[in-house]
C-alpha cells in the first residue's frame, strides 16, 4: 500500500510516499480502507520533533490521525463495528495505531464511530480530532452555558471554526479573533464580535468574559486570561498559564489533552446530523501531493481544514 511517511523529523519535505505492507490487526482494533484524512497542527508538531523527548519515534513512521473510510478486517473482542461499516475517527501512531495517511490504517476501534449521514469522506475526515476538540473544550470543560460570553481566541481554524459553531448553538455571545478573508469566514459561522488581530489588541475591547478557548498558543494564553471575569475559565490547546498568575486573576486555566474516543465521535455525529456544526474544508490534495498540503497548511492562510483524499 501507499503511506506518507518520514525517516527524520523536519519541514515538510521530509515526507515521502513509501510502498509498504498492509499493517496487521490485533485484538481490539480494525483495519480500516482510509478513504479520506485531514492534517492537523498536532501532525506538524510530531514532523518537526517538538515532541521526540516525550514522545519518542522509531522511524520510519506514517503520520497523521484522522481518519475517514471502510473497515475491512476486525480483531478480536470488537463487538461494536463490523466489516463494511463507514467510520471516522483516529488512527494517530502515538495512540499505538498504523497512521492515518495510508490506503489501509489499523486503530483501535474505541477511537472510530459510524460517519454522520449526508457526509461524504472528505467531509468526515475533516472532522474528527477538531470537532472532539471543541466538543471537549467548550461542553467537558468549559460547560458552557445559554447568555454565557466566550471568547475563542483563533476563531478561523479547525477548531475555531467548529467552537463558534458549538457555542452559538449553546446559545452564547461569542467573540473570536480572525484577519484578512478569515474575518468574513467567522462571521459566516456566527461569530458576534470579531477582532482583527493584526489591526486591534483583543485585551482593550474584551472584559467580563466568562469563558476563553485559546487556539494560538505561545504567550496568549495568559493574556486571553485578562479578559475573564473573577470566577471565569479558560481552556487552552497548546498552553499552559502560569500559575500565580491565575491566582492573581481569581479564575481557572486547563491545557487540554483531547480525547477522541466512540462516546465523543458519537456526540459530534448528532452535532453534525442535526445541522449543528457543517464540516469546513477548504482544500484537497490527493496523497501523492501531501508535502503541499502541509506547506498549505502551514502558511496560516487556510480557513477549516485541509484535506488529504486518499482513494474514491
Amino acid at each position: 500500500m501507499k503511506a506518507a511517511q518520514i525517516n527524520e523529523y523536519g519541514h515538510a519535505d521530509v515526507l515521502k510516499i513509501a510502498d509498504v505492507p498492509v499493517p496487521a490487526v490485533s485484538e481490539g482494533k480494525v483495519l480500516v480502507a482510509v478513504h479520506a484524512s485531514s492534517i492537523n497542527p498536532f501532525d506538524t508538531v510530531i514532523r518537526e520533533g517538538y515532541m521526540k523527548d516525550m514522545i519518542p519515534l522509531t522511524f520510519p513512521v506514517t503520520l497523521g490521525g484522522d481518519i475517514a473510510g471502510v473497515i475491512t478486517e476486525v480483531g478480536d473482542g470488537v463487538s461494536e463495528l463490523k466489516v463494511g461499516d463507514k467510520v471516522y475517527g483516529q488512527a494517530n501512531v502515538v495512540a499505538g495505531n498504523s497512521g492515518a495517511f495510508a490506503e489501509f490504517a489499523v486503530t483501535a476501534a474505541g477511537q472510530l464511530a459510524t460517519t454522520p449521514k449526508d457526509l461524504d469522506f472528505d467531509q468526515a475526515a475533516s472532522l474528527p480530532l477538531v470537532g472532539v476538540s471543541a466538543l471537549q473544550g467548550i461542553i467537558d470543560h468549559i460547560h458552557l452555558q445559554s447568555g454565557q460570553k466566550i471568547f475563542i481566541h483563533g476563531g478561523a481554524g479547525g477548531i475555531g471554526s467548529m467552537a463558534i459553531q458549538i457555542a452559538k448553538h449553546l446559545g452564547a455571545f461569542v467573540a473570536t479573533t480572525a484577519t484578512g478573508e478569515g474575518v468574513a469566514f467567522v462571521k459566516s459561522l456566527g461569530a458576534d464580535e470579531v477582532i482583527d488581530y493584526k489591526a486591534e489588541d483583543f485585551t482593550e475591547k474584551l472584559r467580563d468574559y466568562d469563558a476563553v478557548f485559546e487556539l494560538a498558543g505561545g504567550e496568549e494564553f495568559e493574556k486571553s486570561l485578562t479578559v475573564l471575569k473573577k470566577g471565569g475559565i479558560g481552556v487552552s490547546m497548546i498552553a499552559h498559564a502560569d500559575e500565580a498568575k491565575v491566582k492573581e486573576l481569581g479564575v481557572t486555566a486547563i491545557s487540554q489533552q483531547t480525547q477522541v474516543t466512540t462516546d465523543h465521535l458519537h456526540a459530534l455525529t448528532k452535532l453534525v446530523e442535526d445541522g449543528v456544526v457543517t464540516p469546513q474544508v477548504e482544500k484537497v490534495y490527493p496523497l501523492e501531493q501531501i508535502q503541499q498540503a502541509f506547506k498549505a497548511r502551514e502558511s496560516g492562510s487556510v480557513r477549516g481544514k485541509v484535506v488529504i483524499h486518499i482513494k474514491d
